[in-house]
């Protein structure tokens, strides 16, 4: 999906990276927004390993404006590392900008050759020491969550088994209840950002097949008549929408959207469906824990069409368009009209003698 703000790769940018890949003899490529577009606006030789060349790179970089490094590793060249450098002293505005777009440029340019992420807010976060840190820290062992220990042990179980139909279908069967996906650090605290909000804002969230893992695709602050082109067209996703209106008694809804658009690839189907519930009761607990503003809708809305989803169909959707009368809490409905009769449970048939 294109960036929420509609920012994509510019051709000149498409061609330096195209022409840095053969060539081989490009260490970085600065990239910057501008007029809307992604675009480059330096490039770097090879002069020594990446390690020495973090040194040359230090120039290049302001203590308040953002930008995206591409860096060619060592070992192999053909493979590269996408740096986000984010300074702490950017405004607002282009943290937001920068944090939602980064996806999109390396998808744009091919996500395959795109092995190793890094995420800057200080120069020196990219010196040859912090790169050395950072190498080390992606080389040991990752603490595992709660989530994250029980699918360990369900594989576990599924090799010690020796039935791979069988492992698998327990598998899915867990994956239905409460295990389900792995979370990256970014979309938890995507979702669990949104507890702390009072506007509207969309968190779009993907299935990393590799790593069977939940990552954070992009977040906005959007309105609703923005949200079916937030929302990607061609491949499934989760959509949380923390959605501000009128309807509701607390005055906005979390809402969980799962879009698995018609011409989404048939293998990602299955995945997304089984994992569709987990996902939504991990997101529940997350904002459970920040005490969220907007409750978590209990109605959930599927689609296949993402251009369908405007206000009109969220409100029938939670059940906001109910008639008057009825009060809404939480997606839940009851009748308030004291004068109407309660529902009698019918008599029963007479005792046969």
């Amino acid at each position: 999906m294109a960036a929420t703000s509609g920012i994509g790769v510019s051709p000149e940018l498409t061609k330096a990276f195209s022409d840095a890949i053969e060539t081989k003899n490009v260490r970085f490529i600065k990239v910057i927004i501008q007029d809307e577009s992604l675009v480059s606006v330096a490039s770097l030789p090879i002069a020594d390993s990446l390690n020495e060349d973090l040194v040359q790179l230090q120039d290049h970089l302001e203590d308040n404006i953002p930008c995206y490094i591409l860096a060619r590793l060592d070992d192999p060249p053909s493979e590269w590392l996408a740096i986000s450098y984010v300074p702490d002293f950017a405004n607002v505005r282009d943290k937001t900008l920068y944090a939602s777009t980064r996806s999109s440029l390396t998808r744009s340019l091919g996500s395959a050759v795109f092995t190793d992420t890094l995420f800057a807010t200080h120069k020196a976060d990219l010196t040859p020491e912090a790169y050395e840190a950072h190498k080390r820290h992606q080389a040991a062992p990752k603490p595992l969550s709660a989530r994250e220990q029980e699918m360990a042990n369900i594989k576990a179980a599924e090799r010690e088994a020796g039935n791979s139909y069988e492992g698998s279908n327990a598998r899915k069967n867990h994956i239905g209840q409460r295990v389900g996906l792995s979370w990256s650090l970014e979309a938890e605290d995507a979702v669990k950002g949104l507890g702390s909000r009072n506007d509207s804002r969309i968190v779009v969230l993907k299935i990393e097949p590799s790593t069977e893992s939940l990552e954070l695709d992009s977040f906005a602050d959007i309105t609703v008549d923005n949200l079916s082109s937030s929302i990607p067209s061609d491949e499934p996703s989760y959509v949380f929408y923390a959605w501000t209106n009128p309807y509701s008694q607390a005055g906005g809804d979390v809402v969980f959207i799962y879009s698995c658009p018609t011409a989404s690839p048939v293998r990602y189907r299955m995945v997304y469906s089984s994992a569709a519930m987990s996902t939504y009761l991990a997101a529940k607990d997350f904002l459970a824990e920040t005490g969220s503003i907007f409750p978590l809708a209990t109605k959930r809305i599927e689609t296949s069409d993402p251009t369908e989803l405007d206000e009109n169909f969220l409100k029938a959707g939670l059940n906001h368009d109910a008639p008057a009368g009825v009060i809404i809490n939480n997606n839940s409905a009851r009748q308030d009209d004291p004068a109407k009769p309660s529902f009698a449970k019918p008599k029963g048939p007479a005792r046969r003698r």
